[in-house]
């Protein structure tokens, strides 16, 4: 059984940065993908950064590319997401997800293992 819990959320203002975390347990990570994920109010959830395991290539949605950063770690099991210059559009629950294959699939429902999720909000 797989467990993904968030943290490191929370309410910032606009142009300030978070770090979000993503704490892994269960099946090996090796051929594994790993993944941001996020859903605002009344909006579908959404591919934010994904990245694979063993490669460690990395994948952004166009909307954050050169704000956010994903890596892992794996001697701690480990994935995070610091987020830069963050500003109201940013505003979401942020969701860490897991898959077993290749690091080009980005579509949610590839994705078998969910965290709870973690708010961000960014006021003006």
């Amino acid at each position: 059984q797989v467990q993904l819990i968030e943290s490191g959320g929370g309410l910032v203002q606009a142009g300030a940065s978070l770090r979000l975390s993503c704490a892994y347990s269960g099946r090996s990570l090796s051929g594994s993908v790993m993944a941001w994920f996020r859903q605002a109010p009344g909006q579908e959830r959404e591919h934010v950064a994904r990245i694979g395991w063993n490669s460690g290539r990395t994948f952004y949605a166009d909307s954050v590319s050169g704000r956010f950063t994903i890596s892992r770690d794996g001697s701690k099991n480990m994935l995070y997401l610091p987020m830069d210059r963050l500003d109201p559009a940013h505003t979401a629950t942020y969701y860490c997800a897991f898959r077993y294959g290749l690091a080009y699939v980005r579509s949610p429902p590839a994705f078998d293992d969910w965290g709870q999720g973690t708010q961000v909000t960014v006021s003006a």
